[in-house]
């Protein structure tokens, strides 16, 4: 999903296809300064190669899985498939289904997955009474993909109600094509669609392309490498963004709510706040608010959420992250779109390929090899 070179090999052979405004908050004040908040993983299920989660109809959560099945948490852990597309996703190289999202509503689910053909592929299926209705399926949106990594795929519904997908630079090392610069080209982005407001879906006038002969007027932002992961606060409405970086640097990107769109996050001029080989920083780049090196065990990172559930008053309004590579559970304080404070949580969640978050503001840890854990209070 989420690799660079020099791990692909090993990812492949784990089954891996292998994310100014006011502050997103500080720190509860129960909490001494500087100390990470005390929480433990529950494992609530085991699933096959879980790759992404959302909140569902009636307080539930619903658990994507690679091969194409989807489940829902309950109780009991995850219920039998209530869709299955695995006849129609490849899982060959960083593919798969990679991205699940209901609009606000809960009437309709939208997957994000790899065709046959390796092409990313945004598809509706309309919901009635929590149940999938899969003779209304349509297809909303196809991207070619000349490689079988970077290829992004997370999805989510922004809110303001429209569509937000990301889409990786293509593969291949370094960007060969130039993707994350270009505009006339949907790949090295962050989109916003609007998917009920056109045939086979609408751009929103907003949009900062939005009628620009020389650019894709889907794009929100660009200049990324593969976004893994991004969320917005559920409270704050910020933006935030995992990319994926080359061979030296991760980053996180971070937009306020009130944002325009049209952020270049520099890819492949820079890979974090750094040139990379020999590029020119663009004179619009917005560096990201967090950036960490290979010189520790991280590798790839992986996004997550602005906790705002109530379990863990410590946790609240801190982005919570992690690494595929690493494992551990991180956490940054956000004011005014600087980082405040770092924090590890002292916990780990394995090869962490995806975050979820439940209606009430809860988190799950989803790793590759088949746990599915909810972030409890120690």
């Amino acid at each position: 999903m989420k690799v660079r070179t020099r791990i692909s090999a090993i990812i492949a052979t784990l089954g891996l296809v292998g994310s100014l405004a006011l502050a997103t908050a500080s720190a509860d004040e129960s909490r001494a300064p500087g100390e990470a908040a005390r929480v433990v993983l529950t494992e609530v299920a085991r699933a096959a190669n879980p790759t992404a989660g959302a909140a569902g109809p009636q307080d539930t959560v619903w658990i994507a899985e690679r091969a194409g099945t989807v489940r829902v948490l309950d109780d009991d852990g995850l219920g039998e498939p209530v869709l299955d597309i695995s006849d129609e996703t490849t899982t060959d190289g960083e593919r798969g289904l990679l991205g699940m999202a209901f609009d606000q509503d809960f009437a309709h689910l939208y997957l994000s997955y790899t065709d046959l053909r390796g092409t990313s592929t945004i598809d509706e299926f309309a919901v009635q009474d929590g149940t999938v209705q899969e003779d209304t399926r349509r297809t909303v949106l196809t991207q070619e993909q000349p490689e079988s990594n970077h290829n992004g795929g997370d999805i989510t519904f922004g809110p303001d109600g429209h569509l937000y997908i990301a889409f990786g630079d293509g593969g291949g090392g370094g960007d060969p094509e130039g993707n994350g610069q270009r505009l006339d080209t949907l790949l090295g982005k962050l989109l916003r669609i609007d998917p009920q407001g056109g045939d086979p879906y609408a751009i929103p006038e907003d949009n900062p392309f939005a009628g620009d002969p020389n650019a894709r007027g889907e794009i929100w932002a660009y200049g990324l490498r593969n976004p893994w992961r991004f969320s917005f606060d559920s409270a704050s409405g910020d933006l935030l963004v995992a990319d994926v970086g080359q061979s030296d640097w991760e980053e996180i990107d971070w937009a306020p709510a009130s944002s325009p769109g049209g952020e270049n996050y520099g890819w492949s001029q820079m890979e974090g706040t750094h040139p990379f080989r020999g590029g020119t920083e663009p004179a619009n780049h917005v560096p990201p608010i967090h950036e960490y090196d290979r010189t520790g065990l991280g590798c790839s990172v992986t996004g997550g959420y602005v906790y705002r559930g109530e379990a863990i008053p410590d946790l609240a309004g801190q982005y919570v992250y992690s690494d595929y590579c690493d494992g551990t559970l991180r956490t940054l304080e956000i004011e005014n779109g600087e980082v405040s404070a770092e924090h590890d949580l002292g916990v780990n969640g394995g090869e962490v390929v995806s975050f979820a978050q439940g209606g009430d503001g809860e988190l799950y840890v989803l790793a590759i090899g088949g746990t599915v854990s909810r972030v409890d209070p120690a």
